[in-house]
C-alpha cells in the first residue's frame, strides 16, 4: 500500500497553521478597511503620496454633512442588522437547545442507554464505544457546529454592515477605489468563516480522540453533528434573512418606484432602511451560515465514509485528515488569489469590475489545482482501499486527485453558466429587458423561459462529476468532489459579500444625497455584485448535490440497506414524495414573502398618504415600523418551512422506516437541485434586465428607458417577482436537500434499529 509522504505530526501543525494564517489575513484585511474614516477628515494621501481627488470638491458639496450622514445612515443600519439577528437567534437558540436533546434520547436509546462496549458497526469481531457515547458527542458536536454557523453569519453581517458606508466614501475617489474597500471587505468574511470551520472542526476532532482512541468509526460518526449543527442554523438563517430582505425590498420597489415613481433607495422611501438591513441578513449573514454548512457536511461525509476505508482502519492520520488538508490549501490559494484584486491590479475603470471578480474565480481554480495535485501526491498512499457499500474498492492517490479537481472544476463550469444566464453584458438577460417592450406579462414569460434553460449545463457539469468521482472512488469520490467545488469557499465568499456590501453602498450614496456620478459607480459595482452574487448561489447549489448526495451514500451504509429498488413500493411512495417537498417548500416560503410585503406595502403607503410633506422631502418617514414589520414576519414565517424540513426525515424514518427514508432523500435531491438553480437565475436574470434599463450603457438599454417609462416599469415588476425566488426560495432548497441528508445520517442508527413502526404492525 506504501505509506503517505507528509508525517502524522506535520499533519498536526499545518492544518491549525493554515487555519491562523486565515484568521490573520481576515484581520489585516479588516485593518485596511477599517482606515477609511467615518469622519470629515482631510485624506492623508493615496499610494503615490498625492492628495486624494473628491468629485465633491469638483462640485462644491460640503464635505462635512456628506460624511456625517453616510456615518448615521451606516449606524442605522448596522443597529437593524444586529437587532434582527439577535431576535432570530434567540429563537434559533430555543430550537436548538431543544433539537440537542432529542438528539441524544433518540441516539442514546439506540442500546437502550448502555454503558456497555458494543460490537462495531462495520467489523463486528471488534468492540466499539457503547451508543450513549455516541449520543453524547453527537449531541456536542452539533452544538458546535451550530454556534460555529451562527457566529460565521454574525461576523460576516458585523464587516459588511462596517464596510458598506465606507465603501460610498471611497467612491468619491473612483472606482477603484470602492471596489477594493468592498471586496476586503468581503475577503474578511470569506476567510474568517472559512478559517474558523476548519480550526473548530479540527480541534472537535483531536478532543473526541481523546476518549474514542482507536474507535475511529464511532469518533467519526459523532462528528457528523458538525454538519447537521451548521446546515440547521443555515436553513433559518437563509428563510428567515430572505424573508426579512424580500419583504422590505418587494414593499420599497412597489410603491416607491412603480407607484411614487421616485428612484431606489430614496430616503423618502419608509421602507429603505429595512430594505437596506435586509441585504445584510439575507445575502451576508445566510450565506455565510449557508456555505459554512455546506462545508462541514462534505468534510463530514468524507470522514464518515474513509473512517470504515483503509485509512481508518489503519489509523492513517494523516491519509484520514486529506478533506481537512485540502480545505487548508484552499486557504493558502486563496489568500494569493485575493492579492490579484486588492494589490496586483488596479481597476480604473466600470468595465474592469466583472473581469476583475471573474479573474479571482480563475485564478483560484488554476492555483488550487495544483494544490490539490501536491496534497493527493504527498498526503496519500500510493493505493488504499475504500468502503463501497459493503465491498473495499482499491484506489490510487492520482484518482483521488482527479475527484477533487473535477469537482473544482464543474464549480467553474457552474459560476460561467450562471453568469451567462443572470449578467446583462450577454443576450439572454438583453432578451429578458427587450420583452418589456411588450409589458411585465411577457417579460416574466422570457424569465421563467431563461430559468428552465439555465438549469440544463450545470446538471449535466454535476452528472459528469458523480458518473467519473465515483467511478474512481465509489462515495468517497463524491464527498472530495463536493470538497473540492468548496476548497475555495474564501474566495467565493468574498466575492459573494461584495455584492450586498456594493447594494448598501449605492444605498447609502442615495439617502446622503451624494453626486449623481457616484451612484453611477456605486451602480456599476452593484450591477457587478448581482451576477457574482447568483454564481455563488450557484455554486452553493451545486456543492449541495454532491455533499447531500455522499452524505445519501453514507447513510445508506450506515443503515445496512443493500440495495435502493425504485421499483419496491417502499421506495416509490418515498421517491414520490421527496420529489415534492421542494415544491412544497417553496411554496411556504414564497407565500411567507408574499404575507409580509402586503404589510409592508399598506404601511408604505399609509405614510405616504397620511404623513404631510414627505413626497416633498420635508418630513421624515418613520423608518422603525418597517424595520419592525420586517423582523416580526421573518421570525413568525421561517418556523413553518423549518419545521418541514427538520421533522420530515425524523417522522419518515421512525413510521416508514429507512428504505422509504432513502427514497425521500432521493427525491428531494433530484428535483430541489433544479428548482433551486432555475429560481436563482429566474430572478438573477429580472434583477439585471432592470438594471440594464436603469443604467442606459447602450443604445439598446436606452431606447428602453429612462427611468419609470413603461418598460423600466414592467421590468421593476420582474425584479419583484423574482426577489423571493433568487433570494428566499432558491438559495433555501440547497439547504433542504443537504440538510434532510446529514439529518438522515446522524439518526441512521436510531432509524435502522428501531425504525418502521408502521411497517412492522401492518
Amino acid at each position: 500500500m506504501g505509506a503517505a509522504i507528509l508525517s502524522g505530526l506535520l499533519t498536526e501543525i499545518l492544518i491549525p497553521v493554515a487555519a491562523v494564517v486565515g484568521i490573520a489575513f481576515a484581520l489585516v484585511q479588516w485593518l485596511l478597511v477599517s482606515k477609511v474614516r467615518l469622519s470629515p477628515e482631510k485624506p492623508s494621501g493615496s499610494r503615490d503620496g498625492v492628495s486624494d481627488y473628491l468629485i465633491e470638491e469638483e462640485e462644491g458639496l460640503n464635505d462635512h454633512n456628506v460624511v456625517a450622514k453616510c456615518a448615521e445612515i451606516q449606524s442605522a443600519i448596522s443597529e437593524g442588522a444586529t437587532s434582527f439577528l439577535f431576535t432570530e437567534y434567540q429563537y434559533v437558540g430555543i430550537f436548538m437547545v431543544a433539537f440537542a436533546v432529542l438528539i441524544f434520547l433518540f441516539l442514546g436509546s439506540v442500546e437502550g442507554f448502555s454503558t456497555k462496549a458494543q460490537p462495531c458497526t462495520y467489523s463486528k469481531d471488534k468492540y466499539c464505544k457503547p451508543a450513549l457515547a455516541n449520543a453524547g458527542f453527537s449531541t456536542i458536536s452539533f452544538l458546535l457546529g451550530a454556534i460555529t454557523s451562527l457566529v460565521s453569519g454574525f461576523l460576516g453581517m458585523k464587516i459588511a454592515t462596517y464596510a458598506n458606508a465606507r465603501t460610498t466614501l471611497e467612491a468619491r475617489k473612483g472606482v477603484g477605489k470602492a471596489f477594493i474597500t468592498a471586496f476586503r471587505s468581503g475577503a474578511v468574511m470569506g476567510f474568517l468563516l472559512a478559517a474558523n470551520g476548519l480550526l473548530v472542526l479540527y480541534i472537535a476532532i483531536n478532543l473526541f480522540k481523546l476518549y474514542y482512541g482507536d474507535d475511529w468509526e464511532g469518533l467519526f460518526e459523532s462528528i457528523t453533528g458538525y454538519g447537521l449543527g451548521g446546515s440547521s442554523m443555515a436553513l433559518f438563517g437563509r428563510v428567515g434573512g430572505g424573508i426579512y430582505t424580500k419583504a422590505a425590498d418587494v414593499g420599497a420597489d412597489l410603491v416607491g418606484k412603480v407607484e411614487r415613481n421616485i428612484p431606489e433607495d430614496d430616503p423618502r422611501n419608509p421602507a429603505v432602511i429595512a430594505d437596506n438591513v435586509g441585504d445584510n441578513v439575507g445575502d451576508i449573514a445566510g450565506m455565510g451560515s449557508d456555505l459554512f454548512g455546506s462545508y462541514a457536511e462534505s468534510s463530514c461525509a468524507a470522514l464518515v465514509v474513509a473512517s470504515i476505508s483503509s485509512f481508518g482502519v489503519n489509523h492513517d492520520f494523516t491519509a484520514m485528515c486529506y478533506p481537512l488538508l485540502i480545505s487548508s490549501m484552499g486557504i493558502i490559494v486563496c489568500l494569493i488569489t485575493t492579492l490579484f484584486a486588492t494589490d496586483l491590479f488596479e481597476i480604473k475603470a466600470v468595465k474592469e469590475i466583472e473581469p476583475a471578480l471573474k479573474r479571482q474565480l480563475i485564478i483560484s481554480t488554476f492555483l488550487m489545482t495544483i494544490g490539490i495535485a501536491i496534497i493527493s501526491w504527498i498526503a496519500l498512499p500510493s493505493t488504499f482501499t475504500i468502503f463501497s457499500f459493503g465491498e473495499q474498492k482499491k484506489v490510487k492517490n492520482w484518482e483521488l486527485f482527479f475527484c477533487v479537481a473535477i469537482g473544482l472544476w464543474a464549480g467553474l463550469v457552474i459560476g460561467f453558466v450562471t453568469e451567462y444566464f443572470t449578467s446583462n453584458a450577454y443576450s439572454p438577460v438583453q432578451d429578458v429587458a427587450d420583452s418589456c417592450r411588450t409589458g411585465a406579462a411577457t417579460n416574466v414569460i422570457f424569465g421563467l423561459a431563461l430559468g428552465y434553460k439555465s438549469v440544463i449545463i450545470p446538471i449535466f457539469a454535476i452528472a459528469v462529476s458523480i458518473f467519473v468521482s465515483f467511478s474512481l472512488a465509489a462515495m468517497y469520490g463524491i464527498a472530495v468532489a463536493a470538497l473540492g467545488m468548496l476548497s475555495t469557499i474564501a474566495t467565493g465568499l468574498a466575492i459573494d459579500a461584495y455584492g450586498p456590501i456594493s447594494d448598501n453602498a449605492g444605498g447609502i450614496a442615495e439617502m446622503a444625497g451624494m453626486s449623481h456620478r457616484i451612484r453611477e459607480r456605486t451602480d456599476a459595482l452593484d450591477a457587478a455584485g448581482n451576477t457574482t452574487a447568483a454564481i455563488g448561489k450557484g455554486f452553493a447549489i451545486g456543492s449541495a448535490a454532491l455533499v447531500s448526495l455522499a452524505l445519501f451514500g453514507a447513510f445508506v451504509s450506515r443503515a445496512a440497506i443493500s440495495t435502493v429498488d425504485v421499483l419496491t413500493p417502499k421506495v416509490f411512495i418515498g421517491l414520490i414524495v421527496g420529489a415534492m417537498l421542494p415544491y412544497w417548500f417553496s411554496a411556504m416560503t414564497m407565500k411567507s414573502v408574499g404575507s409580509a410585503a402586503l404589510q409592508m406595502v399598506e404601511e408604505v403607503r399609509r405614510q405616504f398618504n397620511s404623513i404631510p410633506g414627505l413626497m416633498e422631502g420635508t418630513a421624515r418617514p418613520d423608518y422603525a415600523t418597517c424595520v419592525k414589520i420586517s423582523t416580526d414576519a421573518s421570525i413568525r414565517e421561517m418556523i413553518p418551512p423549518g419545521a418541514l424540513v427538520m421533522l420530515t426525515p425524523l417522522i419518515v424514518g421512525t413510521f416508514f422506516g429507512v428504505e422509504t427514508l432513502s427514497g425521500v432523500l432521493a427525491g428531494s435531491l433530484v428535483s430541489g437541485v433544479q428548482i433551486a438553480i432555475s429560481a436563482s437565475n429566474t430572478g438573477g436574470a429580472w434583477d439585471n434586465a432592470k438594471k440594464y434599463i436603469e443604467a442606459g450603457a447602450s443604445e439598446h438599454a436606452r431606447s428602453l428607458g429612462p427611468k419609470g417609462s413603461d418598460p423600466h416599469k414592467a421590468a421593476v415588476i420582474g425584479d419583484t417577482i423574482g426577489d423571493p425566488l433568487k433570494d428566499t426560495s432558491g438559495p433555501s432548497l440547497n439547504i433542504l436537500i443537504k440538510l434532510m441528508a446529514v439529518e438522515s445520517l446522524v439518526f441512521a442508527p436510531f432509524f435502522a434499529t428501531h425504525g418502521g413502526i408502521l411497517f412492522k404492525i401492518f
